[in-house]
C-alpha cells in the first residue's frame, strides 16, 4: 500500500501550493540520486517524493485524492506507482530542485535530456535542458598596498575553501576579480579588492606619491635626499635650489605598472631658534624681499 502523499511530503491536508512545493524541493534535494550515488533506499524515497508531488501539485488530482483516496478519482487506486519524472513534475520543478543543488539551467554548461510523459502511455515528448553555471559568490577582501601595486598571491577562505588568488600588478581599490568555477558546487567567486593604505606611499591612478621633508637650507640652497622606492630600495634625488614646499619632483616610470613616482617636497623649519639665527633670517629677508601672496587669486 502506497503511503499518503501528504505524509510523504510532511504537509497537512490544508497546505498551500507554495508549502507543498517547498516541502517537495527540500525532500527531493535530500534524496536526489546525484547526492546519494548507489543508495537504493534514497532512490526509492526520491521516487516516492516525486510521486507525491505529482499528485498534490495538480489541483484535479489532489481534489480526487482528497475525495476518493486516488488521484484518478473513484476509478483509481489510492496512490499509484512511479516511473521516471512523471505527470505534473515539470521542467520548472526540476530546474528549481537542481538550482538548490548549485546546478542551474541556462547556456553556460553541458546539455542533457529529461523525458516527460504527455497524453498517453506511448506518447512522449523530450525536453532538452542545459546546466548553467551556479550563481557567483561575492566577497570583499583586503589586499596589502604593495601586493596590489606589484602583484602577488594572497590566500582567502570562502565557505571553508582556501583559495589562492593571483592579484595582478596595478590592481586598484574596488576592482573585481572573477575566479571561474573554483567553489565546490562549480560556482564562480567574485572578489572585490579593498586595497589597504600604505604608511608613506599614496596613489593617484598608476602614479605614486611620497612626501619627503627637507630643511630650509636644502630648499634654499638645494641638495640631495634619499627617497624610498616601490621595491624597498632608496634612490638619491637632487633638490634644486629655491624649491618650495609642495613642489613635485618626478621620477619617470618608478610608479605602478609604468606610472611615475612623485617626490612631494615638505619644508620643515625649526620651532625654536636662538637670537643669532633670528638675526640671520631677518637679514636674509631684507636681502631677498619676496611677497609669495602677491599672485594669489584673492590679491589679483
Amino acid at each position: 500500500m502506497a503511503r499518503d502523499p501528504y505524509e510523504v511530503l510532511g504537509v497537512s491536508k490544508s497546505a498551500t501550493a507554495d508549502e507543498i512545493k517547498k516541502a517537495y524541493r527540500k525532500l527531493a534535494h535530500r534524496y536526489h540520486p546525484d547526492r546519494n550515488p548507489g543508495d537504493r533506499e534514497a532512490e526509492e524515497k526520491f521516487k516516492e517524493v516525486q510521486n507525491a508531488y505529482d499528485i498534490l501539485s495538480d489541483p484535479a488530482k489532489r481534489a480526487n485524492y482528497d475525495r476518493f483516496g486516488s488521484p484518478d478519482g473513484a476509478k483509481g487506486s489510492s496512490f499509484g506507482g512511479f516511473s521516471g519524472f512523471g505527470g505534473n513534475v515539470s521542467a520548472e520543478d526540476i530546474q528549481d530542485l537542481l538550482r538548490q543543488m548549485g546546478m542551474n539551467f541556462g547556456t553556460g554548461g553541458f546539455g542533457f535530456e529529461f523525458d516527460f510523459p504527455s497524453a498517453g502511455p506511448k506518447s512522449r515528448r523530450q525536453q532538452r535542458v542545459r546546466w548553467e553555471e551556479a550563481e557567483d559568490v561575492e566577497r570583499e577582501i583586503p589586499v596589502p598596498f604593495l601586493t596590489a601595486a606589484r602583484g602577488g598571491k594572497i590566500d582567502v577562505m570562502v565557505d571553508g575553501h582556501e583559495i589562492a588568488v593571483n592579484v595582478p600588478a596595478g590592481a586598484k581599490d574596488g576592482q573585481v576579480l572573477r575566479l571561474k568555477g573554483v567553489l565546490g558546487d562549480g560556482a564562480s567567486l567574485k572578489l572585490r579588492l579593498k586595497v589597504q593604505p600604505h604608511p608613506y606611499f599614496r596613489r593617484e591612478g598608476d602614479d605614486l606619491l611620497v612626501d619627503v621633508p627637507i630643511t630650509l637650507a636644502e630648499a634654499v640652497l638645494g641638495g640631495k635626499v634619499d627617497v624610498p622606492m616601490l621595491d624597498g630600495s632608496t634612490v638619491s634625488v637632487n633638490i634644486p635650489p629655491g624649491t618650495s614646499s609642495g613642489a613635485r619632483l618626478r621620477l619617470k616610470r618608478q610608479g605602478i605598472a609604468g606610472g611615475d613616482l612623485y617626490v612631494v617636497v615638505k619644508i620643515v623649519v625649526p620651532k625654536n631658534i636662538d637670537s643669532r639665527s633670528r638675526e640671520l633670517i631677518e637679514e636674509f629677508n631684507r636681502l631677498n624681499p619676496l611677497n609669495p601672496r602677491a599672485d594669489t587669486p584673492w590679491n589679483r
